[in-house]
């Protein structure tokens, strides 16, 4: 497809207007769909969450607190609270635990406390494994099958997931599913984003990506606290969470196919058909977007060349695209670590935990609306950068505040969870900027699967917190200064058209070394 092609696509959405009633309808169809993405991947705040437990047939019992010495029975006042008498370390609990019932969780279910603690963090981990997948997998079949039909895909298949695992019969079960669940969660989420900045203009797109979407997924994150409070078990819990997503599959007959998406693999027909949709909605004579087909013959037969299929190699083919994606990783890797990292703390923090997850929810809500007020008055890697320093800053002045300042360092976390969650919203919309249209979502899966991998890390990270309750946030803050800094190389999008074209990426503002490889597509 001929880059005069795409500039007719920009006119047709210039004359479509930035709010349509097509557009509006399209925003809340899409921001609807992401609400699961809010809720499913953190999950583990509450159906991992550790209750209060202690030796079964013994008059002494154990509440451990991450010392693995303690872990035998000890003497506990009546709360279950803090042990009375030392360890002696020398009488383990070999009959079984007894927990609360405040609430039923997999470490009750499965009794995964003392040596088995470490299946915890694994299961989260597992989790975000599947996530990983996804971004590879799904990242090139939505490039090369449409965005449509992978939204729904994923759509459908964290919800049957869902509720096949609420039957796990044990640990090992449940992991796997976990992992199957995390398939489809980037990849929705992302797919979703794709969709909307393919097909609306420059002010819609911003809208859609920080008052909408990301706005959705606090929303989903709110209702998670919701649902747990009323729903103690976690098996009802994550059939709770499973069902919502069944309403969006009719939304199948409403959402199109991008438009953009269409043009690069030569389909003008069908991309043709959706404009003249949008039109017909929005009270446009649809004649005013047409592709004028029979004065240029070649929309009609496309070469081998226009049909052209690309991969992650195209990623780093040219000097332009493999600094973005270099720095990308990393920035993703860095955001993705601390924004999952510091909600998934939400259950580690003092107070109750379900006012402390609402409180994360509102914190996330009101940096993604502070992010949309800013989005256009200051550029794009200057938002993330003092969004990222502002966060890795606020981390390490934790670790100044004494232990026992429990209401300051909470005062602090939040504040560190508003800076990331700046840095996690505006990323997708910067980098779905930065990549062409013909590698957009192959481009957005790679730098997400290095997000993956934070995610990844980041349960074993709050793991260290039952040792150290500071490290956590020592290590979130350091990373999130580097990131930071790094991110000030990238280029701007701010105002600007989006790429279709490989040709046409965005120089860094400064090449490394090892990225300067001479080659001829620049």
């Amino acid at each position: 497809m001929s880059c005069e092609d795409y500039q007719h696509l920009d006119r047709v959405v210039d004359i479509l207007g930035e709010y349509g009633r097509y557009q509006i309808l399209i925003m809340v169809l899409l921001s609807l769909t992401v609400i699961p993405c809010g809720y499913l991947g953190v999950l583990p705040i509450f159906i991992a969450d550790t209750p209060a437990y202690q030796c079964r047939n013994w008059l002494k019992s154990m509440p451990c607190d991450g010392n693995f010495s303690s872990c035998y029975p000890s003497k506990v006042d009546a709360n279950w609270s803090e042990a009375v008498e030392p360890c002696n370390g020398t009488d383990r609990c070999v009959d079984g635990w007894i927990f609360s019932n405040e609430s039923y969780t997999i470490v009750s279910e499965w009794e995964l406390v003392c040596e088995n603690a470490w299946k915890v963090p694994i299961s989260t981990s597992m989790y975000f494994m599947g996530v990983l997948l996804g971004s590879l997998i799904f990242g090139q079949l939505s490039d090369r099958y449409g965005r449509k039909p992978v939204l729904f895909l994923t759509i459908l298949l964290q919800s049957v997931t869902a509720l096949i695992q609420s039957a796990s019969v044990n640990w090992v079960m449940f992991c796997v599913l976990n992992c199957m669940r995390g398939l489809g969660l980037v990849a929705c989420f992302t797919t979703s984003c794709i969709i909307g900045s393919e097909m609306m203009g420059k002010s819609a797109r911003l809208s859609l990506n920080l008052l909408g979407q990301c706005v959705a997924t606090s929303i989903g994150l709110a209702l998670l606290g919701m649902l747990a409070y009323f729903i103690r078990g976690w098996r009802m819990l994550l059939v709770a969470t499973a069902i919502p997503s069944f309403f969006f599959l009719p939304f199948w007959w409403v959402i199109p196919e991008s438009p953009r998406w269409l043009l690069s693999r030569g389909r003008v027909k069908e991309a043709e058909k959706v404009l003249c949709r949008a039109a017909k909605m929005n009270r446009i004579h649809p004649s005013l977007i047409m592709f004028k087909v029979d004065n240029d013959p070649p929309l009609l037969q496309h070469s081998s060349k226009d049909k052209q299929t690309f991969a992650f190699m195209d990623l780093i083919r040219t000097t332009n695209l493999r600094n973005i994606t270099c720095l990308g990783c990393f920035i993703w890797f860095v955001s993705s670590m601390v924004f999952f990292g510091l909600t998934l703390s939400t259950g580690n923090l003092k107070g109750n935990i379900y006012l402390n997850n609402f409180i994360s929810a509102a914190t996330e809500t009101g940096a993604y609306i502070f992010t949309w007020l800013l989005i256009n008055r200051v550029s794009r890697p200057t938002l993330i950068f003092v969004s990222l320093m502002f966060t890795g800053m606020t981390l390490l002045v934790i670790k100044l505040v004494p232990e026992d300042m429990y209401a300051i360092i909470q005062v602090l976390v939040f504040s560190g969870r508003f800076g990331s969650s700046i840095a996690y919203g505006s990323k997708y919309l910067f980098f779905s900027e930065l990549y062409p249209t013909v590698v957009r979502n192959t481009g957005l899966g790679v730098v997400a699967t290095a997000g993956r991998i934070g995610a990844i890390i980041c349960p074993y990270v709050i793991y260290i917190g039952d040792y150290n309750k500071i490290l956590p946030f020592l290590i979130f803050g350091s990373l999130s200064v580097i990131a930071a800094l790094l991110s000030l190389l990238l280029p701007d999008t701010r105002n600007s058209k989006l790429p279709d074209l490989i040709n046409e990426a965005k120089p860094s503002r400064c090449c490394f070394p090892c990225m300067q490889a001479s080659d001829s597509k620049d």
